[in-house]
């Protein structure tokens, strides 16, 4: 469920990121943004990271008030674990093809069809979703995870089945897969990507878990977001390409001035490795969440309550 209100006008005069500082001030809120936003909103946020990182910002928040730059179900997250805080969002529909893929009616009979297996749910999934599961991961920590299942338990992991089967290699534990995949990570092309690394033959490729195999058997390195920006820091490499969603060029290109990275290629002609969904967040949009708290993030007690126990049996574990 959502409150939202009419938004008056943009005064054209105004310094958006003056602005939004000043309100910070005058309401007690903190601004956390994914890695994936725009630079703009990168450089205004109080907290940067990953879905790890953010989660559990958001739980140590001493905030009253939490602007969410990224994607709904991150937003979500930070309602469960701050059921008091007022929780807002740039763009409402600001959502994630991960999450749209894997409906809880569906994931519920899945579910079903297993009942003594144990569920491991990539945090890119609805809080419906996280009330049925019994462990919530991300990439960060999804090894780390999967590995304290006990031996004998048969594991579900939803919905991003590139991840799945990433972890089924790292682990060597065997898991039912979810067929969902990121509309951004399963786009790199192979085919480019091999171009690329042949005129650029002292680049590293690095990549996230959620690529497609072929993409994943050419990396250097697979990690996280975050895992991606300190392998770029502290390899001695001076070239970089980057298979993950080209906000995060952005902040690697800070911690290195004096290195090369080179955006991954979509198959298509398009922006594709720009998530649509996290870009339609804008300073604009900021500034008007800020400024009229609105829309906000509200779910009933009962599906919070359960959507914050495979949450804290994550963060217990991380």
């Amino acid at each position: 469920m959502t409150v939202t209100s009419q938004a008056a006008p943009i005064d054209p005069r105004l310094d958006l990121a003056d602005e939004i500082q000043r309100m910070k001030r005058e309401k007690n809120a903190v601004i956390l943004a994914h890695y994936y936003q725009e630079s703009d909103i990168q450089d205004i946020a109080d907290f940067l990271g990953d879905s790890l990182q953010l989660a559990q910002a958001a739980k140590k928040t001493t905030a009253d008030v939490i602007l969410f730059a990224g994607v709904h179900f991150m937003a979500e997250t930070a309602k469960i674990l701050n059921p008091e805080k007022i929780v807002v969002v740039p763009d409402m529909d600001a959502g994630c093809s991960l999450a749209d893929g894997c409906p809880v009616d569906r994931f519920r009979a899945w579910r079903a069809k297993y009942p003594d297996a144990v569920s491991i749910t990539y945090i890119n999934c609805s809080a419906d979703v996280k009330a049925e599961s019994d462990y919530i991961c991300t990439s960060s920590n999804a090894e780390k995870i999967v590995n304290a299942i006990p031996a004998d338990k048969e594991i579900l992991f939803a919905p991003d089945r590139n991840l799945g089967r990433w972890l089924i290699q790292k682990t060597g534990r065997t898991m039912r897969l979810w067929q969902g995949s990121c509309i951004v990570h399963e786009t790199f092309s192979e085919r480019k990507i091999v171009g690329l690394r042949e005129r650029n033959p002292d680049a590293k490729l690095i990549a996230h878990p959620e690529c497609e195999d072929a993409i994943l058997h050419m990396a250097d390195f697979i990690g996280s977001t975050t895992a991606l920006l300190k392998y770029t820091i502290s390899d001695p490499a001076k070239k970089f390409i980057i298979a993950t969603e080209s906000g995060i060029v952005h902040q690697m290109r800070k911690a290195s001035p004096d290195k090369v990275f080179i955006e991954g290629p979509p198959e298509g002609n398009c922006a594709c490795n720009e998530c649509p969904y996290m870009r339609l967040n804008t300073m604009e949009k900021v500034y008007l969440a800020l400024r009229d708290l609105s829309p906000r993030i509200e779910m009933p007690q009962t599906l919070r309550e359960r959507a914050w126990i495979p949450i804290d049996r994550m963060l217990s574990l991380s």
